[in-house]
Order: C-alpha cells, then sequence, then structure tokens
C-alpha cells in the first residue's frame, strides 16, 4: 500500500466535485491525446504536453509528465490518497478505480480516478509537522513515502492520532530546555556523543527553524559552555544527524581534547563516523565567521541516496532501473561509491549508434558533481542546463542526486508566502486608500513624516493596525466582522512577515502558513474585488 497526495487545483476549485463525487480530479486539459490509460508511455504523454503547452520549457514538461504517469499508472487500487482542503482540513480516501478519461466533463474534471472518502475533517494541527510538511510540495500528484507516511496516514484515516515517525528520537524529546542537553552531555564520555537531528536539536530552544537571532542565541550558548556540534547545526537539512559534545573540555590524561578523541573513535555509527569527520574541519574560535550562503546540503534531495549502477554491471540493467523508476539518467559508481560518470538515454543512443553491442562502460559519460558544502546558487546555471547534478559527501562518495524538479519545489516552496504577504498588503492598501481619507491616514505617521505620505502604499505594514484602532477608520470599512480578532490576526501576520525577511535555509511549513493564509482568506471575503 502507497500514500498520495492529489491537490483539487490551485485554488481548491475542485474540492467540492471531488468530495461530493467520490473523484481524485486533475489539470491539463489541453491535451490532445486526451486519454492516459494503458496505450500512453512517458513518451507520448511528454510529446502532448509539449505540444498542448509550446511555451513551457522541457523541465517544466518533463516534471508534469511525471506527475499524469503517475496518476494514470502508478497509482493502485487501495492506495491512500490525501487531499488537502482550502479550510484547513484533510480529507483521506482509498482509490476505488483506474485512471478514466471523460471526454465530456468540464475543464479540470476529465482526467479522473475512483475514491472512497474515509474521513474529510482531519484537522491539520493534529498531523506531526513532518508529515504535515511532507505534505506541503507544490505538485498535484506526489507520493507520500517519507518517515513511514502510508502507516501514518492509514492510522488518521481510522481515526486515530498520528502515531509520528518510525525512527522518531524518543529520547531527544525529553531534552526540552537547554539545561537538559548541557546535563546530557556532562554525563557522556567523549566516545558517546549525543546524537540527534538538527530538528530536535533546534527544538530544545523551542525554535523551529533557523533564523539568523535562533543561530546567534544557539552559538552563544553553545560557546558560554564549551559545546560545539559536529558537523555545525547551520548545515544540512532539518533531518542531518549531528553530534553535540564538550569541545572546549581540557584534554585527558593523554594529552587530547574530547574533539580529538572523538576523531580517533572506532564507533561505527554513521553519525559518530560524520562528527570525527567534522570535529576535524572545526574553524579555531577566532577564526572569521562562517560564509552566509544557501548550501547544496539544504537540499533533502543532496542528503538522500540515489538510485545507481555499479561499474561492471550490464546496460540491460541500468536501461531496466530507469525504465522502472523513470529516470533520465543513472549515476555509475566504483565499489567504493566514487562517481565514475552517468549514464543517461542520449548517452545509451550515441553508444548504440556507433556500435549497437554497446556495453555500459561505452554509454557512460562524465558526471555534474558537486560538493555537499557548495553554494547552491553557483550550481543552479548547470542544473538548468544538464537537468541535473550528483551530490559528493567529504570522502569524495556520492550521497544526494539535485534535479531541475528538485529546483522548482524548493524554490517554489519558498515564493508562497512572499506571494501571499504581497497579496495581504495589496488588498489593505486598496481597501483604506479606498475607503479613508487621506487626512486620517496621515494622522498614524509620526508628523515629520506624514507630508511624504500620498497614499497607504506609504505605510508601513504595522501602521495598518493603529489606522484601524481608531473607531471611525473601522466603521469607513463597513466590514461585518470582530474588529479585534482581525486586529489580533493583522498583528500576528505582521510578525510572521518581519520573520520572513530574515533569511533561514529551512522552508516554511503549511502549519507556520496558517495565520497569514487564514487572514488573506477573511480579506478575500470581505474585500472581494480581484
Amino acid at each position: 500500500m502507497r500514500a498520495w497526495v492529489v491537490r483539487a487545483g490551485e485554488q481548491g476549485e475542485r474540492e467540492r466535485a471531488a468530495l461530493d463525487e467520490g473523484l481524485l480530479l486533475t489539470g491539463w486539459d489541453r491535451l490532445s491525446m486526451g486519454d492516459l490509460s494503458a496505450s500512453a508511455t512517458r513518451d507520448s504523454i511528454r510529446a502532448a504536453l509539449a505540444a498542448a503547452y509550446p511555451d513551457e520549457g522541457p523541465y517544466t514538461i518533463g516534471n508534469w509528465t511525471g506527475q499524469l504517469y503517475r496518476f494514470a499508472h502508478e497509482m493502485q487500487r487501495g492506495d491512500l490518497v490525501v487531499l488537502p482542503l482550502k479550510s484547513w482540513l484533510v480529507a483521506i480516501g482509498r482509490v476505488t478505480g483506474d485512471y478514466e478519461y471523460r471526454a465530456d466533463a468540464p475543464d479540470g474534471h476529465r482526467h479522473v480516478r475512483r475514491v472512497e472518502w474515509l474521513v474529510t475533517d482531519i484537522d491539520r494541527q493534529t498531523i506531526q509537522s513532518d508529515l504535515l510538511d511532507s505534505m506541503g510540495s507544490l505538485l498535484t500528484v506526489f507520493e507520500l513515502s517519507r518517515f513511514g507516511a502510508a502507516e501514518r496516514v492509514a492510522a488518521l484515516a481510522e481515526g486515530k492520532p498520528d502515531p509520528g515517525r518510525p525512527d522518531a528520537d524518543e529520547f531527544a524529546a525529553t531534552l526540552t530546555e537547554p539545561a537538559k542537553l548541557y546535563e546530557e552531555i556532562r554525563g557522556r564520555s567523549a566516545d558517546q556523543p549525543l546524537t540527534l537531528s538538527i530538528r530536535d536539536f533546534l527544538g530544545v530552544w523551542g525554535a523551529q527553524r533557523r533564523y539568523p537571532a535562533v543561530i546567534e542565541q544557539i552559538k552563544n550558548d553553545l560557546a558560554a559552555r564549551g559545546l560545539v556540534t559536529v558537523p555545525p547545526f547551520t548545515d544540512g537539512t532539518l533531518d542531518s544527524q549531528i553530534a553535540v559534545l564538550a569541545g572546549g573540555a581540557e584534554p585527558d590524561e593523554s594529552g587530547a581534547s574530547a574533539v580529538t578523541r572523538l576523531s580517533g573513535s572506532t564507533d561505527p555509527s554513521a553519525a559518530v563516523q560524520n562528527a570525527a569527520h567534522a570535529a576535524g574541519l572545526l574553524p579555531d574560535e577566532d577564526a572569521e565567521a562562517d560564509t552566509i550562503a544557501y548550501r547544496v546540503s539544504n537540499l533533502d534531495s543532496a542528503n538522500r541516496m540515489p538510485e545507481s549502477v555499479r561499474v561492471g554491471d550490464s546496460l540491460d540493467t541500468a536501461m531496466t532501473i530507469m525504465v522502472l523508476r523513470g529516470y533520465s539518467q543513472l549515476p555509475v559508481l566504483d565499489p567504493d561509491g566514487r562517481l565514475r560518470g552517468v549514464v543517461s538515454w542520449e548517452s545509451i543512443g550515441r553508444a548504440r549508434m556507433a556500435d549497437p553491442a554497446a556495453d555500459l562502460q561505452a554509454a557512460t559519460v562524465r558526471g555534474q558533481e558537486a560538493d555537499r558544502s557548495d553554494d547552491l546558487l553557483a550550481w543552479i546555471g548547470t542544473i538548468q542546463q544538464s537537468g541535473y547534478v550528483l551530490v559528493r559527501d567529504h570522502d569524495h562518495k556520492v550521497c544526494g542526486l539535485i534535479t531541475a524538479s528538485d529546483l522548482t519545489v524548493q524554490f517554489g516552496t519558498r515564493v508562497r508566502p512572499f506571494v501571499l504577504v504581497e497579496e495581504i498588503e495589496q488588498r489593505m492598501r486598496r481597501v483604506v486608500d479606498r475607503c479613508i481619507p487621506l487626512d486620517r491616514i496621515r494622522a498614524v505617521v509620526p508628523r515629520g513624516r506624514a507630508s511624504r505620505v500620498n497614499s497607504a502604499a506609504n505605510l508601513t505594514f504595522g501602521a495598518y493596525g493603529h489606522l484601524l484602532r481608531v473607531p471611525e477608520n473601522w466603521a469607513a470599512l463597513g466590514w461585518a466582522i470582530d474588529q479585534e480578532y482581525f486586529l489580533a490576526a493583522l498583528e500576528e501576520c505582521r510578525n510572521f512577515r518581519n520573520s520572513l525577511m530574515h533569511f533561514s535555509p529551512d522552508p516554511i511549513t503549511d502549519e507556520q502558513l496558517l495565520p497569514a493564509q487564514g487572514l488573506l482568506e477573511l480579506l478575500r471575503s470581505v474585500d472581494p474585488q480581484t
């Protein structure tokens, strides 16, 4: 059994039909081929999409191809499906039918699957953040495959609470404040460091994302107690593992520090091995501050080992894997896990044109390879041009693969909060300019700057709260809503907007977007002009 998410349109426009008719529905109605059933291959879907949407680039077309192919061919009867609703509830159903094409149905209702809705009113706040984050992709159709998602979705469908990820660190949950973390480390030897995820580590300080202020506070707290994290907690994703140890403790009888003893540890665990390597790379206390950059390692896919073939495998093996998984290329690795090249459909075609009996070695070409610590922005052009870049770790072993699709999802997720806040601001400006005279707008601005205010566009976001606390101004809007609740929501959005303007390498989750999304929906209701 697998678990999927199928969205009902960007604005939830297909929600009602999905719930009332027991359907999963997707868009892409311009497809000339229409039916995507048994005769439709990935290549034929890709060609039809390219013809229907000629202004779209190859990576967008490839992304759409994958979604439609999964919807029509990979999703199976009995699979679970999640439908996030615009009401911020979640519906869960079980797929009961094969893919169907309804040529006479309205736009957006032609590509369908039958589904039995098991529950339609799950509050998102009852779903743990890691699973909720996984549901936050901007894709229309995608699989929930991480953190034991299928079993957890099944539990939610039965009315049970989210059981959490199967590999959750129960011990980390007991570290509810820095003092408990310090006491735990104090009682450990250097060759048994405390290892936990960056997500759990931040939780000790009550933080969810690595904002500059959070990073500074944690660094100061660690430095004051002579502690270090290896690798640094500022690197990697929220699910990356780090070790916390007493880096400033005095040397033992052999003259070795805790960091050096860790470097010489024979502990086979991956967390300790990674920490041992990073310990030898820690900067001096007086060294320059870390370079501020969005690193390759900040993407989940950079830390997820890709499927591959090994030197000596047959070309048939590579082609079989690529067809089964829908891959455009595969890394070719040596016995130590280091990159020896890449095999792709293009390289296979070129090799077979020269020699119909060409083997894997003949079809292997040089691959693009980035280091986990590289600046991601420096690799965007390469990824756009070639479609991918492989990622290597500190031992030069392949540890991840970033595709153009990964970039689309990553940056789409990052742009969404800014677009949401921008619409809120634009709606506030419009209604204030329409309903409140300029002299009353200027009255909430410090006297020395009032003459420079020509419209609501010259106000700061925080000024709207002061403006609408004035009874005369609030009455001028003519809104039949509670003033105090609205002003509280406006202040919460102001705080969210301010935090958004401070860089963090960690994505904003749907749960963190809830207050601003709710305010926007309210503004759209009381001021429906588009």
